[in-house]
């Protein structure tokens, strides 16, 4: 990281892309979410699904991506606090990747909830 963030709502913005452009290099696990991310929309669009579908997945999508965020940035201060393998250091990272864990299982299940009436219709279509 080159500059500290200050005040001005552009400077701001920069730093935020500069956190995102981070993560997005050093965090595989977003990778794979963005890539998740990304079959969903596809989906989405195909399946033409409603607007209160589509604004419940773009906001399960964005609480995915959001807790992932707040695990990387809780792994970087327990790091810092704790460089060496404390119990609760451990504790700590484990707990909020539970939180990321489940907030994908319950992405996961509410997107089968949402897009199997539209497999099944496709599958009663093609065949």
């Amino acid at each position: 990281m080159k500059k500290i963030c200050k005040n001005g709502f552009q400077k701001s913005f920069f730093c935020a892309l500069r956190g995102l452009k981070y993560v997005v290099k050093n965090e595989r696990n977003f990778r794979i979410e963005l890539v998740v991310t990304i079959f969903v929309l596809f989906f989405a669009i195909l399946f033409n699904i409603q607007l209160w579908e589509l604004i419940i997945v773009i906001f399960l999508i964005s609480f995915v991506l959001i807790a992932e965020l707040a695990n990387t940035v809780m792994e970087r201060v327990v790091d810092i606090l704790e460089p060496r393998v404390h119990p609760y250091a451990r504790l700590i990272k484990d707990i909020m990747a539970s939180i990321v864990l489940m907030a994908a299982l319950m992405a996961l299940v509410i997107g089968l909830l949402i897009f199997s009436p539209y497999f099944f219709n496709l599958n009663k279509i093609l065949l």
